[in-house]
Order: structure tokens, then sequence, then C-alpha cells
């Protein structure tokens, strides 16, 4: 067994046992000279801060998995206030979303919202899914990424307990409108993204969803602002 030692400001000696988490880096950004501090949403133990030493020098073993749409297996050690990153087994790199910037900007996205309903040792298992599930769902070309974008949306906000189940009951809306909304809220992660919305059901659809993040989100997105100066018509 390995073990990592920490030395606290009082002068005591802490000893960390290795831990191995599946997850899924959200963001990563530069610490210091040579090093990356990421933020890991896991199936075990939610969303984490772990610094990854040496991770922007050429030849570090850290070098692609401390970088943002990397999912697999993270070997961390628990800190006070982080946890250390010193070994991955990627399985995805999802290098197909990183290569088309629209695909690109719809992740990155997906991730800041993934960060933003998930806490530090709360299960994170079911956002993981639903953002796994969503960034495959990016590479079939016969969806919309503006019908992925709000199908993601809802089912986070049902993850979270804040989606109002009622709206299925709203006779304002079109039949088909409310049954898709029933769909995605009641539907598993697997079966989300497995079908299409003919124009005017989706553009009710996409207002319905505009009208409870406006409601229930408190925060502005750096790449959903991205979006919308690529495409004058996203909202």
């Amino acid at each position: 067994m390995c073990f990592v030692q920490e030395e606290s400001s009082s002068g005591e000696v802490s000893m960390s046992e290795p831990l191995k988490v599946t997850g899924m880096v959200l963001s990563a950004v530069p610490s210091g000279e040579y090093d990356k501090r990421t933020v890991i949403l896991t199936k075990e133990r939610g969303k984490i801060t772990a610094f990854a030493r040496g991770a922007r020098r050429q030849n570090s073993i850290l070098l692609a998995p401390a970088s943002p749409f990397a999912f697999g297996t993270f070997t961390v050690y628990e800190g006070r206030t982080a946890y250390t990153l010193v070994r991955a087994e990627i399985s995805n790199y999802f290098t197909e979303v990183r290569e088309d910037f629209e695909a690109a900007c719809y992740g990155c996205y997906f991730m800041e919202v993934a960060e933003y309903y998930t806490r530090e040792n709360l299960d994170g298992s079911s956002v993981l899914n639903l953002l796994y599930a969503t960034l495959r769902a990016l590479l079939n070309e016969k969806l919309d990424n503006k019908l992925i974008r709000c199908i993601f949306e809802m089912k986070a906000m049902v993850l979270n307990g804040e989606y109002p189940y009622d709206v299925v009951n709203d006779t304002s809306l079109l039949e088909s409108t409310r049954y898709a909304l029933g769909y995605v809220i009641q539907s598993p992660i697997q079966k989300l993204y497995t079908f299409t919305l003919a124009p005017e059901v989706f553009a009710e659809f996409r207002r319905v969803q505009n009208r409870f993040n406006r409601l229930y989100i408190d925060r502005e997105f750096k790449s959903l602002a991205i979006l919308k100066a690529m495409q004058a018509d996203i909202s």
C-alpha cells in the first residue's frame, strides 16, 4: 500500500491512502509554473478539486488526462482542502467532440452546468451518467445540438429535484410538447436521446425550458455566451 504524507500548518503529518474514482474532468486551469488545478466529477465523491503536479510538462503522464472531457479512472490522494491527482486510466477523451468547435462549445456548456449542480461528497453518478450520454449524443448527426441542449438542461433539473413536473398538465401547450416533456422527465438516461421533434413542437419545448432556466438558474455560463455569439437565434 502506498501513502502520501501531508504536513499541516501546525507541523503535524497525516497519512493518506490512494483513492480510485471514476469520473470526468470538467475543467482544468494552470496552477503555478507546471501544475494544473482540475475539477473532476466523480461517481464516488461527487465534484472534487484535484491538483495535477507537473501536468503541464510535455513529458508528464498527466498532460492529456488532466484535461476537460477526459473520462476514466483517476487515482488521487485526499488532502485537507483538495486532492492530488497522481495517475489516470482514460477510456474516452471525446476527441471528436473536442475537434468540432460547435460541439466543443456545447460540451463545455454541459460541463459547466454539471459543475453548477454537483457538490463534493454527494453521489455524482446520475449527473456523470447524464453528462457522458449527452457528450455521446453530440456525435449523433441525426440529432440537433439545440435539442440535445434542452434535453440536458431539463434532465439536469429533474435530477436536482427542481423540475416542476406539473408542466405536463399545462393544456396551453401542444399535446406533442407535453408528451416530449413527460418523456424526458420519466425516461432513464440511456433512453433520452432517441427522438426528434417537429419544428413547431421544438420551438415550444425550448420556450418552456428557457423559462425554467431563467427561474431556477442564478448564474451566467461563459460557454453559453460563446454559443449565443455563434448562433444569433440561440437563447
